[in-house]
């Protein structure tokens, strides 16, 4: 290992970890006081909510489910499209719901069936799988989220550059960070926001609601259900790791990066925030970006913080053979026992 290199690894490792779990702390003492840190690092959310003002763009029958795109505001002066799939029958009997959350692409039609321009996608999904469309079709309602930075959410120069594939991601998160923000703090913020939508449809049944997100959609599924109790489970696909065996041993988009949140704690502690609620890790043997052996030792360090907080058998993981992709069938089946009656 070269010396520089070395050199980082020291200052990374030697960070204090202040708010880091220890199994002496009451649970909530120690839960309550990462939150607060935590948010702090993200730069803060806005003391009131603005309105939402939804506004309906469109609304498309496919095979068993309704498919309405909704733009809502988020913070103000800042409005973010969604779409939302509701499954057959939901209208006549409230189904449980979940978050999906993209990764790195081209937006919220990635991972529901669609071409960047809007029509009905006829080639291979991809790592994404459409696995919104998956989740309509296990019988939930979906809110699928067009990320800060993505598709239709993009800078004119990178939206009109005619790569739909291309991001703002940069540009964004280096103006947010010279103002004393985060691009994670913005996107957490911005699905907290998804909930409060979800919380006025009816289709919507009250208390359960999930969130699954794949990559950088799984730091902001994870996070957000690290600092929103109305997220009664989570699965965090191709994210959950360490700092230090992932983001840290390569070059990742800014949008990764939250300062000064190694003086706090490193990831599983983070997203030990989330129990006593359910918690599901996806990583594949192949995954490049977020390996299977940080993955391992995260699912260790949060089985050790879910038995502190009494609730062991709340956390659980597929190890599947594959790579930097969603998997589905034991997460979905997962969500459905967590989110049933």
């Amino acid at each position: 290992m070269d010396v520089l290199q070395q050199y980082m690894n020291n200052l990374t490792d030697s960070a204090p970890r202040s708010s880091a779990f220890r199994e002496e702390l009451p649970f909530g003492q120690w839960r309550s006081g990462l939150a607060a840190a935590f948010t702090e690092k993200l730069g803060g959310f806005p003391e009131t909510r603005t309105g939402l003002e939804p506004v309906l763009l469109e609304r498309v029958a496919c095979p068993g489910y309704i498919r309405e795109r909704i733009e809502i505001t988020t913070y103000e002066g800042l409005r973010m499209p969604l779409y939302l799939l509701i499954p057959e029958g939901a209208s006549a009997s409230p189904a449980p719901a979940v978050v999906a959350v993209h990764g790195h692409g081209y937006g919220s039609r990635e991972i529901t069936g669609l071409d960047p321009d809007g029509s009905e996608r006829q080639r291979d999904p991809g790592l994404h799988k459409d696995f919104a469309v998956s989740l309509v079709k296990e019988g939930f309602v979906v809110a699928a989220p067009e990320v800060f930075g993505f598709g239709d959410r993009r800078l004119d120069e990178d939206r009109l550059s005619g790569e739909p594939g291309k991001n703002s991601c940069f540009r964004l998160s280096s103006a947010l960070l010279m103002a004393g923000q985060t691009m994670a703090g913005y996107r957490i913020y911005e699905t907290m926001r998804v909930l409060d939508y979800l919380e006025t449809r009816s289709e919507v049944r009250s208390g359960h609601i999930g969130i699954m997100g794949i990559s950088g959609g799984g730091l902001v599924a994870g996070f957000t259900a690290a600092l929103d109790e109305r997220i009664a489970c989570a699965v965090v696909s191709g994210y959950a790791n360490t700092f230090a065996a992932s983001i840290l041993t390569r070059n990742h988009c800014l949008d990764n990066y939250i300062p000064g949140i190694l003086l706090e704690a490193e990831m599983p502690d983070l997203l030990g925030l989330i129990a006593p609620r359910g918690l599901f890790l996806e990583s594949g043997d192949g995954d490049p970006l977020f390996g299977p052996a940080g993955s391992k030792l995260a699912l260790g360090r949060l089985q050790q913080i879910y038995s502190a907080a009494g609730h062991s058998g709340q956390v659980g993981a597929d190890f599947f053979s594959g790579g930097h992709e969603i998997h589905g069938g034991p997460a979905f089946a997962w969500l459905r026992g967590q989110l049933a009656d």
